[in-house]
């Protein structure tokens, strides 16, 4: 009986060794496995905010670009405005009204430099060989007037408008008109007067 409650005892006390030891053993288990747990945890959320910010930068990029392309897109409008008009004109079309066949006639333009800086007129061209423009080539400095003279020989007779296209300062244009109506001369000459004849034989 002794033996057999030492064996009990014997057999209880390794038990409990064992009890506790696998205790221990649950203790550092579920350390381990909370601390296993926490670092899934953490990899997890970094790796996911890595992500959201590899998905705003191409916005980011976009906005940029879009910015860009306004910016852009706005300096071509400034670019494709025109210039400030730097010629005033004192008159842009003249009527000379009715005249003769075959006789020339002129009238000057007056222009006046309402621009910054100086103007140069690089050509005055006709629309026809029948009108001759005149000009001077020196540079008129801002706020000066200058003058462009226009002639005209009718060879047809009818009325008639002839424009005259003013290119200035490289690129910009401006247009002057000059119109009106030539009536036709006669052909032959007036009759003699015979008693003027007579007058002077006597």
């Amino acid at each position: 009986m002794i033996v057999k409650n030492l064996i009990t005892c014997l057999q209880f006390a390794t038990f409990s060794r064992v009890l506790v030891s696998l205790k221990s053993l649950l203790k550092k288990s579920l350390m381990k496995y909370i601390f296993t747990l926490l670092c899934i945890t953490a990899f997890t959320f970094s790796t996911f905010a890595q992500t959201k910010v590899s998905v705003k930068t191409p916005k980011t990029q976009t906005i940029s670009t879009s910015t860009s392309t306004q910016v852009s897109s706005t300096a071509v409008t400034e670019a494709s405005k025109p210039a400030p008009e730097s010629i005033s004109l004192k008159e842009a079309e003249f009527d000379f009204g009715k005249i003769p066949q075959g006789k020339p006639v002129t009238h000057v333009f007056e222009f006046k430099n309402i621009g910054t800086i100086p103007l140069a007129l690089d050509n005055v061209q006709a629309s026809c060989g029948c009108t001759t423009p005149e000009w001077k080539k020196d540079t008129i400095p801002p706020g000066a007037t200058s003058q462009i003279t226009v002639g005209y020989n009718a060879q047809n007779d009818g009325p008639f408008t002839k424009p005259v296209t003013i290119t200035y300062n490289g690129t910009q244009t401006k247009q002057i008109i000059i119109k009106g109506e030539v009536w036709k001369t006669p052909v032959t000459s007036a009759p003699e007067n015979s008693a003027v004849n007579s007058l002077k034989n006597e």
